[in-house]
């Protein structure tokens, strides 16, 4: 039976009543009251010219390809190691992803291996920001400015981080956040399109009101609205934002919260993992995390299995991560092989994910460090006396 598990959302005390709110107005639906509160605070945290609430992260991402236009015979450079979301919105416009290997520190793309994969067909370069570790965007931004590519940030991990003191989601034309349930602050299922760029918002707003110009009608702008570009339903409901405003408004708690967890998992298994082959994340300088998730990289696939059957024996659950893109079905249907990206592939047979939440009790990460010290790889030397 599991007692610790790997995520448990976050409840605030005020969820119940905003909810309760909405449910006594007369506006369920999205662009209310709470809506825009949800935006204005990510405007002002993130200091973005607008941020639009979307039902996912994976509509914002899909909003974000639209908006740059890409289509059939583009190319998106996209590292593998991410959730299928970030590559679908890429195919779903009928371009290719162009798949680069990440770096063994960070686990994010290597900044080595974009400049070689751009071509003249290359329309976008999508950074993932894995762990909420900020991938080296200097390097990044440099080459995209140069070509003349946007850069569009998958920050679904990464919402509270920052780079050199800019933060993640701000470093691109375009950035798509998530509030899922197993996020740091969550409605959820939820997203948010951070734009960066200001001539993008007129038609963002249009493709998120179903290819509409109905918020220039509500804001008085035009007569009446009408039908005047591509779309789809991207607005969230009121009952989502409800959720997600009593999240944000304590942000700073919950992630009080979580850091505690992550820093715990990192002084008090240091030395255990030191002795045992193991690695912990590495968070380079200049990088502020937003203890996101908290992983370990085992000496071996087969130790992976063996650890989680361990903790799973003493009620603690811990995952596994990301499944290569390249080297899955749809990946290998469009030509990629599994040795193609030697990284990529290393690393996501050998992580796993600990049980990370803002309700952790001391007790929780007691057991949970206790059950790891008792353990060791079966392909690593026992820890000397």
């Amino acid at each position: 039976m599991i007692r610790i598990p790997f995520n448990r959302p976050t409840i605030t005390g005020r969820e119940r009543e905003y909810v309760q709110q909405v449910l006594e107005s007369s506006h369920w639906s999205g662009d209310g009251a709470f809506t825009k509160r949800c935006a204005s605070f990510l405007e002002t945290m993130l200091d973005a010219p607008r941020v639009l609430l979307t039902t996912s992260c994976t509509h914002a991402l899909e909003m974000a390809a639209l908006l740059l236009g890409i289509g059939a015979g583009d190319e998106v450079i996209v590292p593998s190691f991410t959730f299928v979301s970030t590559v679908n919105a890429i195919i779903l416009r009928g371009a290719r992803p162009v798949f680069v290997d990440i770096r063994p520190d960070t686990l994010n793309m290597d900044e080595r291996a974009v400049e070689a994969a751009v071509t003249d067909q290359t329309r976008a370069i999508w950074v993932v920001h894995y762990a909420g570790v900020a991938c080296e965007m200097n390097a990044i931004a440099e080459i995209a400015g140069r070509r003349r590519i946007p850069i569009v940030e998958d920050a679904a991990h990464a919402l509270f981080g920052r780079y050199h003191g800019k933060a993640l989601g701000t470093w691109s034309s375009l950035a798509a956040l998530s509030f899922h349930e197993t996020k740091n602050v969550s409605s959820g299922e939820g997203g948010a399109l951070v734009l960066n760029d200001p001539a993008l918002i007129e038609r963002a707003e249009i493709l998120r009101e179903k290819g509409t110009n109905r918020s220039s009608f509500f804001r008085g702008q035009v007569d009446k609205y009408t039908w005047v570009d591509v779309g789809s339903s991207y607005l969230p409901s009121e009952l989502n934002a409800a959720v997600l405003f009593a999240q944000l408004e304590v942000w700073n708690i919950i992630q009080s919260k979580r850091h505690a967890v992550w820093n715990r998992y990192f002084t008090e298994l240091a030395g255990w993992a030191a002795a045992n082959g193991v690695r912990l994340p590495i968070v380079p300088a200049g990088c502020e995390h937003p203890a996101h998730l908290f992983y370990l990289l085992l000496p071996s696939e087969r130790d992976r299995a063996a650890l989680i059957k361990h903790l799973a024996a003493r009620g603690i659950l811990s995952v596994f991560h990301y499944v290569p893109l390249h080297a899955a079905p749809m990946g290998q249907r469009l030509g990629y092989r599994a040795e193609d990206l030697p990284i990529t592939v290393d690393v996501s047979e050998r992580l796993l994910r600990l049980p990370l939440y803002a309700g952790m009790s001391d007790e929780d990460v007691d057991e949970v460090v206790a059950a790891i010290l008792q353990w060791q790889p079966s392909t690593h030397p026992a820890i000397s006396a």
